[in-house]
């Protein structure tokens, strides 16, 4: 079975086994947000993935 090289380049595993991805909504047009609102856009947010999914988008992780 092989990994989805889409998913690894856009997914970050922790180490505890959390999923983080990037907080959907900040890609552009930022420039009116406040700027609280543009700094919290850079963290990475835990990504909701099923026990199945996982295993087959990311068999190796």
């Amino acid at each position: 079975m092989k990994t989805k090289k889409s998913l690894t380049s856009r997914l970050k595993l922790t180490k505890t086994g959390k999923i983080l991805g990037r907080t959907p909504g900040f890609n552009h047009f930022n420039a009116k947000q406040s700027r609280t609102k543009q700094l919290a856009g850079r963290k990475m947010q835990a990504f909701k993935m099923t026990a199945k999914e996982r295993s087959t988008f990311l068999p190796f992780n």
